[in-house]
């Protein structure tokens, strides 16, 4: 059963005095404790649908329906830390007084892998380090749901690389449902239990894959099928 279930959403602006239909008639279900990768080119609509489900934005006609009770948290492609706090400051910034105890912050700080660093200035820390505080700033909420709009694609291949195996780890340890955003091909196979393939507002193809997720060998045949796949959907994209 879908965590989130969407049907018939729809979304369009107005731009320049003419009406751009953004997404048309999406039907999408996000599974429970899974990471759903949304995977499209520039303007595809991926961005609004992150928006609508995470309530930023209200959708012209459609439906979102989440289970009985849901806590969604964000983390977005800047860290976004406040400079004047450090490493636990920021962890706790935005909870308003709903802090967690003391081990269980200890706890969300190890799992991130920041032990020794909560007392550290977002400047004196790498730009992986920053979305670790990110990640544990969205943890701390005890979201049921994380919303990711391409969390890594400011960071260089090897800490890329380094963020997503961690993403798949804390995902595992702390069975959220995990929405993510991203351009990257590569990381979608990497990260993805479903990929949503967006064309021009439309979902075009759903990939569901039953490995675990940061474990795979995105060299052999199978992903190097699906990869071809994946490709050729998106050189058939019109923008």
């Amino acid at each position: 059963m879908a965590g989130i279930e969407i049907r018939h959403l729809k979304k369009a602006y107005e731009v320049d005095g003419r009406r751009l239909q953004v997404l048309q008639d999406v039907d999408l279900e996000i599974p429970e404790e899974r990471i759903t990768v949304v995977l499209g080119k520039s303007g595809c609509g991926k961005t609004t649908l992150l928006r609508l489900v995470g309530g930023l934005e209200q959708p012209d006609s459609g439906e979102i329906s989440f289970g009985a009770s849901h806590r969604t948290a964000f983390v977005f492609q800047e860290p976004r830390l406040m400079p004047w706090l450090n490493v636990t400051q920021n962890i706790l910034f935005g909870l308003r007084g709903k802090e967690p105890e003391p081990g269980a912050l200890s706890g969300i700080v190890a799992t991130v892998g920041l032990t020794g660093f909560e007392k550290a200035w977002p400047q004196q820390l790498s730009g992986g380090m920053q979305q670790r505080v990110a990640m544990a700033r969205a943890l701390a909420y005890g979201p049921s749901l994380i919303l990711m709009d391409e969390p890594f694609a400011a960071l260089d291949h090897f800490t890329r690389e380094q963020m997503q195996k961690e993403l798949s780890r804390v995902q595992q340890e702390e069975a959220c449902s995990i929405l993510f955003v991203t351009h990257s091909i590569d990381e979608a196979l990497l990260l993805g239990h479903r990929i949503v393939i967006i064309e021009n507002g439309r979902i075009k193809r759903l990939f569901d894959l039953e490995e675990t997720a940061g474990e795979r060998d995105l060299l052999s045949d199978p992903f190097i099928r699906m990869k071809r796949e994946i490709v050729a959907d998106l050189k058939e994209q019109k923008i």
